[in-house]
């Protein structure tokens, strides 16, 4: 996939993150599992990398969040959003992209 389409996607997720503002539960809720999702990136990209590595991570990057998603909550429902939120925390973890610009 090519770098600048899959950030779009992930601010595309991103946005709709924050589009539930007005819903406090629910945007502590994704919130919460975004952070899930960051946590998983680090381990399976770690602190250094580049744009290009982190489309490569994103490949699959819905299952795997769901799998997090899920463990990090047993006893929950199923996520409902894990594409949103996995869009949403591949945007907030490029920011730290050796290559990242604005």
């Amino acid at each position: 996939m090519d770098v600048e389409l899959a950030r779009q996607q992930w601010r595309d997720g991103n946005r709709r993150v924050e589009d539930t503002r007005g819903n406090h539960a629910r945007y502590v809720q994704l919130t919460g599992q975004v952070d899930v999702v960051v946590a998983g990136l680090r381990r399976r990209v770690g602190q250094v990398f580049t744009l290009a590595e982190l489309v490569e991570a994103y490949g699959g990057a819905d299952d795997w969040a769901r799998e997090l998603l899920e463990e990090a909550d047993p006893e929950g429902p199923p996520p409902a959003e894990p594409g949103t939120v996995a869009d949403a925390a591949f945007h907030v973890y490029a920011r730290g992209a050796t290559d990242y610009r604005p």
